[in-house]
């Protein structure tokens, strides 16, 4: 099947997330995942004349859509870039922008690119092992498996899948290897990974946490979620929103701890009278699909959307950045 072939999206909490980020309608905003546009359009509906988007997305089927075809974005108010939106800044430095009034992300793999066989995202197709969310660049799983040893397909399996038999799965792929079959494609993979695990819960494929973990390591997806929160905060003027949609518990996890870490006071005990630091956020809210939404569209019932604004407070001198715990 082609890599241009045309697949559905239906975009998740669609109305709540445009609700949450918007609150100047002649501000200037960013979609940092793009995907298929979903969030972008109803947003560019309810921006005045003088509004902006800026759209980022690092699948060049994504820039594609945007850009080309009869499903491309012609308003003048929109612009979007081949990047991660990791590197935010810098792309809307380049265009001149050093401070929006929202940011949204809605984080994971999207429907197109789980439906496209040639992508290699889902065990249900048949297809060769990529999971680059970027296919011009960087490692493909295929190519990990087959230099990685044991203990770090280990480590990447338990670390981003959530996976009890991680250690069973490592083993299983490189006796595979050794025995001069490192595996190239989903089909091989799901079979491998059925063959090492021996229990699974009722109704979940053997092979749906290692699919996912592979495709977060493949993508640095953690890494760049916690790169890309902290630019959006760094770009967001006072009373700018902050929303974020995560379909997994490690996603969320690192969205909830930064919200909080700053929006939620800290006293210091050595000094009890003194005034709370400056907060540089407040949550305002955390959103689940309706039931309505999960009956039409099921993938949608692991989402859960945090949204935050910006206050007025400064925000604290940057730190030396620390090296990031990606397995290699």
């Amino acid at each position: 099947m082609s890599a241009s072939a045309d697949f559905t999206h239906t975009t998740v909490l669609l109305s709540e997330t445009v609700e949450g980020v918007l609150n100047d309608p002649a501000g200037i905003y960013v979609d940092g995942t793009f995907g298929r546009g979903g969030h972008s359009r109803l947003l560019l509906q309810k921006l005045e004349p003088a509004g902006r988007l800026i759209a980022i997305d690092r699948d060049p089927e994504a820039i594609a859509a945007a850009t080309t075809g009869d499903a491309r974005v012609t308003d003048p108010r929109f612009s979007i870039c081949h990047a991660g939106f990791a590197d935010m800044q810098q792309q809307l430095a380049g265009l001149g922008v050093t401070q929006v009034q929202g940011v949204l992300l809605d984080l994971g793999v999207s429907s197109p690119q789980i439906d496209n066989p040639a992508r290699g995202f889902s065990f249900r197709f048949s297809g060769p092992l990529d999971m680059r969310m970027d296919t011009t660049r960087g490692e493909s799983a295929a190519d990990f498996l087959a230099r990685a040893d044991e203990r770090q397909i280990a480590e990447v399996i338990r670390n981003y899948g959530e996976e009890r038999f991680a250690a069973q799965i490592a083993k299983a792929l490189v006796a595979r290897r050794e025995g001069g079959g490192a595996v190239r494609s989903t089909d091989e993979l799901s079979k491998v990974v059925a063959g090492a695990v021996k229990t699974r819960e009722p109704g979940q494929d053997p092979a749906t946490r290692t699919f996912q973990a592979l495709r977060i390591h493949v993508n640095a997806e953690l890494e760049e979620l916690e790169q890309g929160l902290k630019a959006a905060l760094a770009l967001l003027a006072p009373g700018g929103r902050l929303a974020v949609i995560s379909f997994h518990s490690l996603e969320d996890r690192i969205v909830k701890n930064f919200i909080t870490a700053h929006s939620k006071e800290e006293f210091d005990r050595r000094a009890p009278f003194a005034a709370p630091k400056p907060l540089a956020l407040k949550a305002l809210a955390r959103i689940k699909p309706s039931a309505a939404e999960i009956k039409a569209n099921p993938r949608s019932r692991s989402a859960v959307l945090r949204v935050a604004e910006r206050t007025d407070a400064a925000l604290p001198e940057p730190t030396a950045p620390r090296r990031a715990g990606r397995v290699r």
